[in-house]
């Protein structure tokens, strides 16, 4: 199954000719109806519609056919109705004049500021007289559905991507894991040989002679506990595990957005661990490089469905 964003756009438009219905005199002009569907990230599906009055009745239909299809995002739907004039400029009939003269006066009665109506107001309405009603019944759910195909698909192909960028920084993160690894077992010795020769110092033995037993004793005990205060084999070896689970959630695909982002927050608390019980600046690089492509994961695993 892919991996899907939840970044997307999609647009589809239907053209109808004039028609002339059988229970309506009135002509119809030639309309277009257009659809788009956009959405970005969100925790959970989030849905809103910016329809014409003519659609508002098909919402609850958009809604079911698009809750069966998303399960997180924040998607817009917007349609649009255009009707065009083969004739030219609408020319507004005595009878629609008449009602709006007898409107204007009525309101202006009651606000005689208010501005009278123009030429272009005019027209609008000698435009939607001449439009009449259609219905879109048959050519809403066709639209729709074919909207969501072309933003699913805008979706899988980001989510292609997505997976194709956090496949690369999953590499990059084991070649970290695996240059810290050696270097827990050199910094011990490191410190060890340190401690020896500080207790050394500290008795004021000659080169060449050997320590007492028991100072030797305390130098080892003290190494001991400074290999365990440093040890990261544990936080590696969490680290490399939630970087199995990651690379298999993504070959799985599906909805894995909120999986991976849990897990995006566990790997960057092992760097952060990581970096805490650093005594090189060799391991300190590598917990900040960590850092970096974690963060870059979590950005990019907040778009995924």
């Amino acid at each position: 199954m892919p991996v899907y964003s939840m970044t997307g756009y999609a647009s589809a438009q239907h053209s109808t000719a004039n028609a002339q219905p059988e229970s309506d005199p009135k002509p119809l002009a030639a309309a277009q109806l257009g659809l788009e569907i956009r959405s970005v990230n969100s925790r959970f599906l989030d849905l809103s519609f910016r329809l014409p009055e003519d659609l508002r009745q098909f919402e609850p239909a958009l809604r079911d056919l698009i809750i069966g299809k998303l399960k997180r995002g924040k998607v817009e739907v917007r349609a649009s109705i255009e009707t065009s004039n083969p004739t030219g400029i609408a020319e507004p009939s005595p009878k629609l004049l008449q009602r709006l003269n007898g409107a204007q006066d009525t309101v202006r009665s009651w606000l005689p500021q208010a501005a009278p109506l123009s030429v272009a107001d005019v027209l609008k309405f000698a435009i939607a007289e001449q439009g009449g009603t259609r219905d879109w019944s048959a050519e809403v759910t066709p639209l729709a559905e074919k909207a969501l195909k072309e933003l699913l698909n805008a979706r899988q192909r980001e989510g292609a991507r997505l997976s194709a960028m956090l496949t690369e920084r999953l590499g990059q993160l084991r070649e970290l894991a695996a240059q810290a690894t050696p270097l827990v077992p050199q910094l011990v010795a490191q410190q060890r040989q340190r401690f020896l020769d500080r207790w050394k110092e500290a008795m004021n033995l000659a080169d060449g002679s050997s320590l007492p037993e028991a100072a030797q004793d305390r130098a080892l005990t003290e190494a001991t506990a400074f290999a365990i205060r440093i040890d990261v084999a544990e936080e590696i070896t969490r680290l490399n595990s939630h970087l199995d689970e990651i690379e298999r959630l993504l070959k799985k695909g599906g909805e894995v957005g909120k999986r991976l982002d849990f897990l995006i927050q566990e790997l960057h608390r092992e760097a952060n661990t990581l970096g805490s019980k650093s005594s090189a600046l060799e391991l300190t690089h590598i917990s900040v490089d960590m850092k970096v492509l974690i963060e870059q994961m979590r950005e990019q695993v907040q778009n995924i469905e």
